[in-house]
């Protein structure tokens, strides 16, 4: 059985702007800090006035005026801008328009362009922004991911109108949703897609299904077999979402555009998925206790027969990855892509440990999850002055600006803050610091609520070092990371009467800390079972991602939360799949020649591994450098997949040959292959397994005196694809020499294919002192940089299952 507690698996956010907490501006000229975020705020601009135009600047919360009253902070800011900006730039004099109290912290002001760059070199201010008519997405991710209306892919492919993409999930709630309203200029569906929606009491296929959603059908009989019938008060026998999951992907993959979405205010603008033509088909296979291999494989079925082009997958295994032979999954994508459908996936929720990935064939196209550059910052304060910026979008009454009683849960019940174990005459009227485990985080506020706290400060895990998960909270409460939460626990030990408060800082966006940086919880390779394929793919957005949600059933999971709301923010790889997903529907309308694997190519060659501060995407869980086992080839960039150069193919023969190099049975592969494909491996002839034409290279070294070659094939489809030459840059990993045979390749009007072979060789292993090192191949004609990655597995971490 395959349940959601991998890649199915939800971190609910809830949080509301609460009255932030001020220093005096005396304060202010006193304390330096270093800042983690910068608050994104758009009001209305006037015209020039002498040289000035208006700017949104942001203050640092622990610089900022304690006041709560606009025209205090007023003056309190003009006064700021005083002693600021030297006399020289002075004049003309900056005026203040308005104070930002809840929404924000700071101000906005008329300022000349050099005053502006003054107060943005200032260690007080976080961020000076121009004050712009925009309308930003919510997800912000199509921006973040460089999509735009008037340029690239978004355009080049018409936003994907002719692409059908299956989600198969937990099905779709429509409802009053503007993610799944029709645009009139859609059009009918395409003429190849053979699906429908299916009708019954819960669900009004006529009322719900439009051009947009051509397709909605659910796969009941495995769960009902597993856990007994479906308790109906609970869960809709349709293709309803009642769960919320599948509708956030979906409208995340392929959502029509929606106004003014939000959160509770909270990343509050235009959403849009990312292939907002592509039209939906959902395939409800998960339930509230999860999915079975029997209705995930009946669900593929469908989705096959129905003729969609995309399917996205944000299902998992529960552990281990299963071997390839023995995972539904595997399988069912196998057939998929054998019929020229991408199968895009999520790489799972288990980070950071290695070998965690799943979704791991190499015909899936398997995604991580990384940030975007927007946080959602709630700070504890100490009484000591100590301040811990944590995560939440908490959307009720905030707490008291004066500081109340903070205890740790386990001298008062619980350390994990479990319901009924907290005792209410030790936590009435307290904020209380909560241990991570047991019970889901919401659960641990809830259980804060119910005995009578004010508040609750949730501790991150240790592994998750510089993330901490952002959830639900129906009383005021934030998530710290464990490094914090640790100086929060000794605090409360080390005084007679330790007091607190939290303040809501709402939404922030900016260029601290570093985006993308790899989520902790995202699965890491190497893959498991072929150490030769690298696993993850690519990387793509799926931390802290607003998008449409159910209205049957709350934003923080727990029944006593009454609220319902459009949109929800949650996180993990199942986010970060649907975003691939849609880009994949985009490079399908493009390029509907490329096959599944020349798609997967283009992302993966021209994919970032650069964050915002042109340093490598950094992994959360340790504050350094991620690698290609975390990061895969890279964070997507959708734009440059367009014209990748030059593309690895391969079809189904060559993955059945990769599964016969793997040591397969030809009973093993039979369930692969389908149609007249092969099975029986004595028939075809003896490759590598590393020969496989794969956009990177994984190399396994056994002992500390091997040379292993593997060989690739590449075929030109760059726009300038006529008479060009590509040559070969190595970086070369630590502990190996990489030769590149040739290093050259010239392409022609009648030669678009070119073979050329990679050899590694062990050198200085002693010296090296990490189990992997890492590398790349880049060819390049001068205007196309085509990357592939490079993993070397040294001999002492070796020792990997390959079955």
């Amino acid at each position: 059985m395959v349940t959601g507690s991998t890649i199915y698996w939800r971190l609910r956010l809830v949080t509301t702007p609460q009255e932030a907490q001020y220093l005096t501006i005396a304060t202010m000229s006193r304390i330096a800090g270093v800042f983690c975020c910068l608050i994104l705020s758009v009001v209305a601009a006037g015209a020039e006035t002498q040289g000035q135009s208006s700017y949104i600047v942001h203050v640092a919360p622990a610089h900022a005026p304690r006041s709560s009253r606009p025209r205090l902070l007023v003056r309190a800011y003009t006064s700021f801008l005083r002693d600021t900006l030297p006399a020289s730039i002075w004049h003309p004099a900056p005026r203040v328009l308005y104070s930002y109290a809840h929404a924000a912290t700071g101000f906005a002001a008329r300022l000349t362009k050099v005053q502006a760059a003054h107060l943005e070199s200032q260690p007080s201010v976080l961020a000076v922004v121009p004050d712009e008519m925009l309308q930003p997405h919510t997800t912000l991710t199509p921006s973040f991911l460089g999509l735009s209306d008037s340029s690239g892919l978004l355009p080049a492919s018409s936003g994907a109108k002719d692409v059908v993409i299956g989600l198969i999930d937990s099905g779709v709630y429509p409802k009053n949703r503007a993610s799944f309203v029709a645009d009139p200029s859609l059009g009918q569906p395409p003429s190849k897609f053979r699906g429908s929606c299916v009708t019954n009491p819960s669900f009004n296929a006529s009322l719900y299904c439009n051009n947009k959603l051509v397709g909605a059908k659910y796969f009941l009989d495995g769960y009902e077999a597993a856990t007994g019938p479906l308790d109906e008060t609970q869960e809709s026998r349709s293709p309803l979402d009642t769960e919320g999951h599948g509708t956030h992907t979906a409208s995340t993959a392929a959502g029509s555009a929606a106004p003014d979405a939000s959160f509770f205010n909270y990343a509050k603008g235009r959403a849009t998925g990312m292939a907002p033509g592509a039209r939906i088909t959902a395939y409800k296979a998960c339930w509230k206790n999860g999915c079975t291999d029997s209705d995930i494989l009946a669900a593929f079925d469908a989705a096959i027969a129905d003729g969609v082009d995309v399917i996205s997958f944000s299902i998992g295994a529960n552990g281990q990855a299963p071997k390839f032979y023995r995972d539904s999954t595997a399988i069912g994508t196998f057939r998929a892509v054998r019929k020229g459908i991408v199968v895009s996936a999520s790489a799972g929720n288990a980070g950071p440990g290695e070998f965690t990935a799943v979704n791991i064939a190499p015909w899936i196209l398997t995604v991580g999850a990384s940030t975007v550059n927007r946080q959602f910052p709630a700070t504890v304060v100490l009484g000591n002055g100590e301040t811990f910026t944590g995560t939440s979008i908490y959307a009720g009454v905030p707490l008291p600006e004066s500081k109340i009683p903070l205890v740790y849960g386990g001298d008062v019940g619980s350390r994990f803050c479990e319901a009924g174990k907290l005792i209410a005459r030790l936590v009435a009227g307290k904020i209380v610091l909560c241990e991570p485990g047991v019970n889901a985080r919401a659960g641990k506020g809830e259980a804060v609520k119910l005995a009578g706290g004010a508040g609750a400060i949730l501790a991150g895990t240790k592994e998750f070092g510089e993330q901490a998960l952002t959830s639900a909270h129906v009383l005021p409460a934030t998530a710290i990371t464990f490094p914090d939460a640790e100086r929060v626990k000794r605090y409360i030990s080390t005084q007679t009467r330790p007091v607190a408060t939290i303040v809501f800082d709402g939404t922030v966006i900016g260029k601290t800390p570093s985006s993308p940086r790899m989520a902790s919880f995202s699965s890491r390779g190497p893959n498991l079972h072929a150490p030769m394929i690298l696993k993850p793919d690519v990387t793509a957005p799926g931390v802290d991602i607003l998008a449409a949600w159910t209205g049957e059933s709350s934003p923080s999971g727990l029944d006593s939360d009454k609220r319902r709301v459009q949109y929800n923010i949650i996180s993990g790889t199942s986010m970060s799949c649907p975003h691939v997903s849609g880009i994949a529907a985009l490079l399908r309308q493009a390029h509907p020649d490329w096959s599944p694997a020349a798609i997967k190519s283009a992302l993966m060659t021209t994919a970032s591994n650069m964050d915002n501060s042109r340093e490598i995407i950094k992994d959360m869980s340790t504050g350094k450098a991620s690698t290609p086992f975390m990061r895969g080839a890279g964070h997507v960039d959708p734009n440059r997949a367009l014209d990748p150069g030059l593309v690895y193919d391969a079809g189904a023969d060559d993955y059945i040959s990769f599964l016969c190099a793997l040591g397969f049975t030809t009973e093993q592969i039979s369930v692969f292959a389908t149609d007249g494909l092969a099975a029986d491996c004595s028939k075809r002839s003896r490759v590598s397994a590393g020969d496989f034409n794969y956009p990177a290279f994984s190399v396994v070294f056994r002992s500390t005196n091997e040379q292993i070659t593997q060989r690739r094939v590449v075929r030109n489809v760059g726009s300038n694809n006529v008479g060009v030459t590509y040559t070969a840059n190595i970086t070369v990993p630590a502990g190996v020499r990489v030769t590149v045979k040739p290093q050259k390749l010239q392409f022609t009007a009648t030669q678009q294919t070119q073979e050329y072979e990679v050899t590694f060789a062990t050198q200085r292993v002693a010296s090296v002192t990490e189990k992997y090192s890492f590398g790349s191949v880049v060819w390049s004609d001068g205007e196309h940089m085509v990357t592939s990655p490079v993993a070397i597995i040294l001999p002492a971490a070796s020792q990997v299952a390959v079955m």
